[in-house]
């Protein structure tokens, strides 16, 4: 993709986005107290990775993907994207990213072609150079181009708000838990547009509730929380970080005996399966199936489980 809205300063390299000492704090004036959003973030986002943001509500997290958008005005720090920094070419660096909100803010008496069309021009995008019929097709709203916006279902209006994000052919993509309250078939047509577009070389972010979507998706992930980046790694090595193992144990006869040995939590599931919990750098398996045939039980099936993206999430946000 070429720079939209060309012209500035800018500086190459592998980030598409930069992120250094951002600070947004609310308040403080007329007796109000203070608040801090965000403490000093400091981050890079590489160019052509699905990139996950995630932290619990209040965390800072749309305060960030505002700042980044333009909305909201930092009291800190230097937000550089794609090459540009946002203070000297505030321009160009909004041009180059595109956002679509969690909110379904969308103005009734539009068609979606009209809303495209609009929101190219706002872009400064020429007539000749606009899409709007190609995002319709890639959406799914083709057949509505001429319905007002009003007539929508809050499925095509979200799609609608993925066409508008991509107008003016930006190089990184926001996207604001986009499957929040979805379908099922809406959330697949949204992820195979996001897969096609990252191929494309389009980078991704991703805000998301759902842990196990951004597990699946995401090559990297960092986590906010209380305005605070508590981690930022590759998602393997964030799942890596926990070293809990569960054994689940199907036997042959009910347990009349639990196994018993140090480091391990043993609980029986709704399906007469033991549930045994340790951690694999104090505890090998052979310790914990010496332990189940201690107990005399017979084993019909064996199967081990790995903490996810949840465990990795909770551990590493319940404590601050």
């Amino acid at each position: 993709m070429s720079d939209p809205q060309g012209g500035g300063k800018r500086s190459m390299g592998l980030d598409a986005i930069q992120i250094r000492g951002l600070v947004k704090t609310y308040g403080g004036r007329k007796g109000s107290p203070e608040k801090q959003a965000l403490k000093g973030i400091d981050l890079d986002i590489p160019k052509g990775a699905v990139f996950g943001l995630l932290g619990p509500n209040g965390a800072g997290k749309s305060t960030l993907i505002n700042i980044l958008a333009g909305l909201v005005i930092k009291t800190a720090g230097h937000v550089t994207i794609w090459g540009f920094d946002q203070d000297v070419n505030p321009r160009q660096s909004r041009a180059s990213i595109g956002v679509m909100p969690q909110e379904l803010n969308l103005d009734p008496f539009f068609t979606p072609r009209g809303a495209l069309e609009v929101q190219a021009g706002l872009y400064g995008v020429p007539k000749s150079q606009r899409r709007s019929d190609e995002i319709l097709r890639m959406v799914g709203l083709e057949d509505k181009a001429q319905a007002y916006a009003r007539t929508l279902s809050g499925g095509m209006r979200r799609r609608l708000l993925l066409g508008k994000a991509l107008v003016h052919m930006p190089h990184i993509l926001v996207l604001d838990e986009p499957t929040a309250g979805v379908d099922i078939e809406l959330r697949q047509m949204l992820w195979e547009n996001i897969r096609k577009l990252n191929a494309q070389g389009m980078t991704i972010i991703l805000t998301t509730h759902y842990l196990e979507e951004a597990e699946e998706m995401c090559d990297e992930i960092a986590i906010i929380n209380h305005g605070s980046l508590v981690a930022r790694d590759s998602t393997a090595n964030l799942l890596g970080r926990l070293d809990t193992r569960t054994m689940l144990i199907q036997p042959d006869a009910a347990v009349e005996i639990l196994p018993e040995g140090a480091g391990l939590d043993v609980t029986t599931r709704p399906d007469g399966a033991l549930a045994i919990t340790y951690q694999s750098q104090q505890t090998s398996a052979e310790v914990v199936l010496e332990a189940v045939r201690s107990a005399g039980i017979r084993i019909r099936d064996v199967k081990t489980e790995q903490a996810d993206l949840q465990d990795v999430f909770l551990d590493l946000t319940r404590s601050r």
